[in-house]
């Protein structure tokens, strides 16, 4: 919800469980990706949001990932939520062709950022 402060409303903001560099994967859809960014709560347009179907809309106030995705068929950028992210380090790296621009490389756990990145 959030709190009050010197009558302004707050909203409370969720801690991220995951960081950039992170391998993860989609808790219910067929893929997996590495953070490349993080918004601390949505911050994508409206009509992204509403065209997620309302029973499986996730709340806006929680953090978003960025993530270079790959599945089967494709790589791709997503959007995801916390709540539909799980750790996936255990199935080796991601072979997303944007990663190299970001990541120096695999360390066999994650992907460390580029130390020009890193400013």
């Amino acid at each position: 919800m959030g709190y009050m402060r010197n009558k302004v409303l707050i909203p409370e903001v969720a801690i991220a469980q995951f960081a950039i560099g992170d391998v993860v994967r989609h808790r219910i859809f067929d893929f997996r990706g590495v953070v490349f960014d993080i918004d601390p709560v949505f911050s994508n347009s409206d009509e992204w949001y509403e065209s997620i179907p309302e029973p499986v809309r996730p709340s806006k106030e929680q953090p978003f990932y960025h993530l270079f995705a790959e599945n089967a068929d494709s790589s791709y950028i997503a959007y995801v939520s916390q709540q539909n992210l799980l750790a996936d380090d255990e199935h080796g790296p991601i072979t997303h062709p944007g990663i190299k621009a970001v990541f120096e490389g695999w360390t066999g756990k994650r992907y460390e950022m580029k130390r020009l990145m890193r400013q």
